[in-house]
């Protein structure tokens, strides 16, 4: 009878001791979710909901491009313009420090592009969507987020877009400028006179309308892939030149703490290219490549940061305090392979002006197009020549290269 009784209140403990437990877990559940707002379990839970749904293989893209074409488009965005000027960000930095300070740029801007899709791929998930462009996907965000923040969801996909067109509006005039100023230097040689550099500026209106009139990434490949070929035949004149009678390293200043933010806004406009990864990603016909250590991604930053970190180290070292604001204009004029890179770099950011151009109309074309039913192909276009015929103006405007990336990456990119 006393075995009966004790093992009775052994077991009544144990029960009340579970249920002790249980409570003060639930409790504990409870307080994070009052406190912080989120239901990790449950945001889990659909995020890996429905399996039934893929949204890569729902997505439906009339011209989809394939991981090599992607990698193109990749390589041409990241290597444009602001490469020619990694020689002055090291003169910013010091050509020791600049090698550190562009491996931390690089990691941080692959990272940004890697947590952006990466996103985006979990997003679709949660709200059966095939594709997002970047601001959408800080709005999806906003919306599967804390109650608190789900109001803020408009203001942030609109902050996302206005600090995107202002970013690749001013580098499409960048670019024009960079074009217009590798012409310059060798109309004025075999014509002995100066030419006015906002002349030619405007003479690229047409050029550059015609350009934007390409319909879509798939055909727009071709040009990134000429463009590639150009800036990769220019380079590597100039790396020629760069190597010919190089001072000692200890000519050159190590560490510039002084200047470095200048290296850092150079840097960040020249290697980031963030605004034009989500309708990359958008365009694949296999998005889930984009990612992974071996992906689309990893390969492009890889490569595109070693020839900054070589063209911006020998640049420097070559020319020391007299680097000019793009490489190009350190090279002899009067040599015909000198000629020939200047050439061959302004053909190289023509091609690229392009794909820097589409993120803009994308932007404008996705606030409008539902407005303009009627003759949607007119309407688009005559956007695409207005967008062009702006960024020219202000090129003509402001005809400088460094200032307006310095502007640019400090502002706009971070």
């Amino acid at each position: 009878m006393c075995l009966v009784v004790k093992r009775y209140y052994s077991e009544a403990k144990a029960k009340q001791r579970s249920e002790t437990t249980m409570r003060d877990t639930k409790i504990t559940e409870v307080t994070l979710e009052q406190r912080y707002k989120i239901q990790p379990r449950k945001d889990v839970e659909q995020a890996l909901a429905s399996p039934d749904f893929d949204p890569f293989a729902e997505r439906k893209v009339a011209h989809p491009t394939t991981d090599n074409e992607t990698l193109t488009h990749l390589l041409k965005a990241s290597l444009g313009t602001g490469i020619l000027s990694m020689p002055i960000a090291f003169m910013y930095s010091g050509i020791v420090l600049g090698i550190f300070a562009t491996i931390f740029t690089a990691f941080i801007c692959t990272h940004c592009s890697y947590v952006l899709v990466k996103c985006a791929h979990k997003l679709y998930y949660k709200s059966r969507r095939t594709e997002m462009s970047f601001a959408e996907v800080a709005e999806v965000a906003f919306l599967n987020g804390p109650k608190w923040a789900r109001g803020f969801a408009p203001v942030a996909k609109f902050s996302i877009l206005f600090g995107l067109f202002l970013t690749y509006f001013g580098t499409c005039s960048v670019y024009t400028v960079i074009v217009a100023k590798n012409f310059e230097q060798v109309m004025e040689h075999w014509l002995g006179y100066e030419i006015s550099l906002r002349l030619l500026i405007s003479a690229l209106l047409i050029p550059l309308i015609l350009l934007s009139w390409i319909p879509n990434l798939k055909y727009l490949a071709p040009v990134s892939m000429v463009a590639n070929l150009f800036m990769g035949l220019g380079l590597g004149i100039t790396f020629y030149y760069l190597v010919m009678d190089l001072p000692p390293v200890t000519t050159r200043e190590f560490a510039n703490v002084s200047t470095i933010p200048a290296f850092f806004a150079i840097t960040i406009f020249a290697m980031e290219a963030i605004g034009v990864v989500m309708p990359l990603e958008n365009n694949m016909e296999k998005p889930r490549h984009f990612l992974g250590i071996c992906g689309v991604l990893s390969q492009g930053m890889s490569g595109v940061t070693l020839i900054y970190m070589a063209l911006g180290f020998l640049g420097y070292l070559r020319y020391g305090n007299a680097t000019e604001e793009s490489i190009t204009l350190n090279l002899p004029v009067h040599e015909w392979p000198a000629q020939a890179v200047k050439v061959l770099i302004a053909l190289a950011v023509y091609c690229t002006f392009g794909l820097q151009f589409y993120v803009c109309l994308e932007i404008v074309w996705d606030g409008i197009k539902d407005k303009c039913k009627k003759r949607p192909m007119l309407v688009n276009y005559v956007l695409r020549t207005v967008l062009v015929t702006a960024a020219v103006v202000l090129a003509v405007s402001v005809p400088t290269i460094a200032p307006f990336m310095g502007l640019i990456g400090a502002f706009c990119f971070s």
